[in-house]
This record gives structure tokens, sequence and C-alpha cells, in this order.
């Protein structure tokens, strides 16, 4: 048996979605810990292209169990639409391979409403919600007032539990945003048509993952975002609202008595950022626009294109730290084979001195990058499929980072496609 975590190491839209479907041949079952429909994890295989949300990247392996831990912000509406979207491909998913915590809590409508009257309300203090009301719902989570999936099957108890919580959400609606108030109509409405259809799917995935780690099957921890939107150890407040770092995977899951035995952490191969907060190796203009073309980088869930930059080494190398990573999984490095030399934000100025330590978040709006350059590879990497055929400068770029951030890079990934890597 053997336990990893594939996580991000940056701001999330790493490539995580496409190293958990490489990787899955290997394990039995894949485990999403935390996060709700607020990112996206792209997949392109037999099947066609997809952008999960979220299902968990296991879903299109034979004989792969996915499981929605207690951790994760479940949406039903979203998982349902996901559901329909994916099966209509051709993917089977049934209670058999997909199943939901019966502690997961639940996002209601009422967590979308606030999220964007929040949002609105900040006007250009803004912290770049996707408005799938992931802050409400985690606010409300640990505030006690939220749904566990569990109730659906106790409907007198759910009703008596929803009044409750009908009652003090639009005191917030109303009185604080000025907005429309709720009715148990419209609540019992939603819940009666999504929570009758994935009903079938919610069971004690607890007990279930305790039976798998006694039978010895293999576990894979998904995380969604990165260590730098990690609530308690990303740019807050600019982060998400639950923990994305790897050492939250056994409680998120369903599993706390889980021990880790690796950590993958992916790394691209150069850096992108979706939303509001400090993005020191931030391009603008031409260059950037070129970048963003290259790599067709637009957000998964939002359709926002995505800031980018030259690969940070000073925030990569605390996103190494941060996940605890025991080896790294570098994506879309045939992006940046148009480049003749390649930008390294290797360090930062800070307060008029050079450091290589990754500054407190009130200190990184002031933060300056200093660029150094390597050589370019001038050529289309896309088909190399070992090290040894990988030109020289790539291989160079490769071990530069890997020097740096003092990880061991695993995996290279020269192409979206399942099979497009280089395993060292």
């Amino acid at each position: 048996m053997k336990n990893c975590a594939i996580v991000g190491i940056n701001w999330g839209d790493e490539g995580k979605g496409r190293m958990v479907d490489l990787l899955t041949q290997e394990y039995d079952v894949v485990v999403r810990y935390q996060g709700g429909g607020n990112a996206g994890h792209t997949v392109i295989n037999e099947y066609g292209k997809f952008a999960l949300h979220l299902l968990p990247s296991g879903i299109f392996r034979e004989g792969v169990v996915n499981i929605l831990g207690n951790g994760v912000a479940l949406d039903l509406a979203n998982l349902w639409t996901e559901i329909e979207s994916v099966t209509a491909k051709g993917v089977p998913i049934t209670p058999e391979n997909l199943k939901i915590s019966d502690r997961a809590s639940l996002v209601l409508p009422w967590h979308i409403a606030l999220d964007e009257l929040e949002e609105n309300r900040l006007k250009d203090k803004k912290y770049g919600s996707t408005k799938q009301g992931i802050a409400p719902f985690y606010s409300d989570k640990y505030q006690k007032k939220t749904i566990q999936a569990g109730e659906l099957f106790y409907p007198d108890y759910l009703v008596r539990h929803l009044e409750d919580l009908l009652e003090w959400k639009n005191l917030t609606l109303t009185g604080v945003y000025g907005a429309q108030p709720y009715t148990m109509e419209k609540l019992c409405a939603y819940l009666h048509e999504y929570g009758n259809k994935l009903k079938p799917f919610i069971c004690d995935t607890s007990d279930w993952l305790r039976s798998a780690q006694a039978e010895g099957k293999s576990i894979l921890f998904e995380a969604q975002l990165g260590a730098l939107r990690d609530l308690d150890y990303g740019i807050y407040p600019y982060t998400t609202s639950s923990n994305a770092v790897a050492a939250y995977a056994p409680v998120g899951s369903g599993l706390p008595s889980a021990k880790l035995d690796e950590v993958v952490g992916v790394v691209k191969a150069y850096s992108t950022c979706v939303g509001e907060g400090p993005f020191v190796c931030e391009w603008f203009g031409p260059e950037a626009e070129k970048l963003r073309e290259a790599g067709f980088e637009y957000g998964a869930k939002t359709g926002r294109p995505r800031r980018v930059g030259p690969i940070d080494i000073v925030a990569t190398r605390y996103g190494v730290h941060t996940q605890g990573a025991t080896t790294i999984a570098l994506t879309k490095l045939d992006v940046l084979s148009y480049m003749e030399q390649i930008p390294v934000c290797a360090k930062y100025v800070v307060n008029g001195t050079e450091t290589e330590k990754f500054p407190f978040p009130a200190a990184l709006a002031d933060a300056k990058p200093v660029i150094e350059y390597l050589e370019g590879w001038g050529c289309d990497i896309s088909g190399v499929r070992t090290w040894e055929d990988l030109p020289k400068q790539a291989q160079a770029y490769v071990e530069y980072i890997e020097q740096s951030i003092s990880c061991h890079i695993g995996y290279v990934s020269v192409g979206p496609e399942r099979d497009a890597y280089i395993k060292r």
C-alpha cells in the first residue's frame, strides 16, 4: 500500500488534473479532500477533453474508486451537471466508482448569492472570487451552520435544521445586503431535485476508506488550487477558503489515520495566476499576451485570462516547503519552445534588499523580481518521451529549477495528452 498526495506548488492551475489522470494507473482510490467547484482540473484522454470542477480526476480509470471527502464544498447542482456532461462522452459513473462523504457539507443557493453580493460590495477591493459560493460556505461551516449530505436521508431532521438556518441567513441577506430572502419552498425544491439524484452516491466514506486501508489499497489524494492559495499559508487574504496543503489530505479525505508516503508537487514551467492578489513576477502587454496564447492560459472554470510571467523560484521554493513535496512534476515545458532566452525570477527585492525568502503577504505588494536568463532550445519538444532526447538547453532549464528548489523533478510534461511526458 502507498498513499500519495498530488498538490499545487504555486497559485493553482499547475496541471494537477493531468498528473492525477496519469498516475491513477498505479492507484486504487482517488480522493478529493478540499475545495469545491471554484477551480478546474483539465484532463485530456481517450474520451476527449474535460475540465473537472468537483469530480476527482481518477474518474476516467476503470477499476478506480473516486471519493469526494468531508472537506469538500459539495455543490449538488454543479456536481450533477458535471456527471451528466462526463457520462455523455461515454465515461461510466456509478455508485461503484464515485462515492460522496455523508459528512460533506452542502453549498446552498444562498452561498452563491452571498458570494456575488460581497464581491459587488467590495468593488475595487474584491478578492477575485469565482462566485461559486466558496467563502460564504466555509464561513458557515466553521460557524456550524451548514447542511451535511447525510441529512438528506433524514428528511424530518433536515427540514427542522433548514428552517433554523433559513431564519438566520435571511437576516444577513435582507439586513446587510438588502437582497431578497429565501423561502423553504425554494430550498426544499432544490434539495429534492438534486439530492434525490445524488443520494445513491452518498455513504459513510470514512468507513469505506478504513476498509480499503486495511486491505492494503493504494490511495491518491487530489488537491485543488496550490500552496499560495492556501487559507493559512498563502497570499492571505487573496486565498481560497480551505487548506490546499498536503498535510490536510488525511483530515479532509475522511481518513485521518492516513500517512502520506509521497507528495507530488505540480509546478508549471512558467507562472500563471487567476484572480486577485500580489503576483511578483507578472508580465504585461505583448510579452504577456504571447505567453498566454502559447499556453492557452484561460481559467478552466471562469474562462478568465490568466495572469502570466516567468517561473518564480522564490514562490516555488516556498510552495515546495509548505507542501512537503517529495518529487516535482514540471508541466507545460513545451510552451516555452518559442523563446530564444528563458527568463527566471530568481530572487525578490524587498525594501531595497535582495532575498530568496518568500515574504509575509503584506510585504509582497512592494516586492520586485530579479530576473535571470537561460538559453532557449528553439524547437518543438512535444514529441519527446525520454530525457536523453530532450535538447540540452531544456535539460539545463529543468536542472536549474531542480537545484534552485531543492526537490527532484521526477516528471516533465511536454503536452496535455496523457502520454506526453518524460519520467526521470
